[in-house]
């Protein structure tokens, strides 16, 4: 787990991944009723990827948990283990009733706090679709900085 001030990361385990990945709430109670089409997308990435033998904990999906009721509010998580060049892609979705109260902004910080920690990453990117705004304020505030566009996306990168 990766906690912060206010919100508890927990990993999926790729059980719980599978059951969110086809429709279910993987064992936590969700803000809003349920995770959004991004966190059951990453789930669908680490349900491939544990039934072809490459899960690689901890890079897969995290669980955000609102420590104050124990709310999940959303999903966050790796894309990939570190590439060859110590780069991982993370991604983040939250409930829309958690949005606009800092919770992306300090999940992004500690989940790029939580890869520097491991020697093979030099370098945190996320990509975010040109008109979503919003995240990209949370990279910016979490200290990444705009890179060249790719496939249309917005690509962003953090350094160690």
């Amino acid at each position: 787990m990766i906690p912060t001030q206010r919100l508890r990361l927990h990993p999926a385990s790729p059980a719980d991944a599978r059951r969110l990945a086809h429709g279910g709430d993987g064992g936590w109670r969700w803000l809003g009723g349920g995770p959004g089409g991004g966190t059951r997308d990453l789930a669908g990435i680490v349900e491939r990827a544990d039934d072809v033998g490459w899960h690689r904990p901890p890079w897969g999906l995290y669980v955000i948990v609102r420590e104050a009721d124990q709310l999940a509010v959303g999903g966050t998580g790796f894309h990939a283990p570190p590439d060859v060049h110590g780069s991982v892609e993370v991604g983040y979705e939250l409930a829309p009733a958690a949005r606009g109260l800092g919770y992306a902004t300090e999940t992004l910080l500690a989940l790029a706090g939580f890869a520097f920690t491991h020697p093979a990453v030099r370098s945190v990117t996320a990509s975010t679709y040109p008109e979503n705004t919003a995240s990209q304020r949370v990279l910016q505030r979490a200290g990444f900085t705009r890179r060249d566009d790719l496939d249309g996306l917005h690509r962003y990168r953090l350094d160690r």
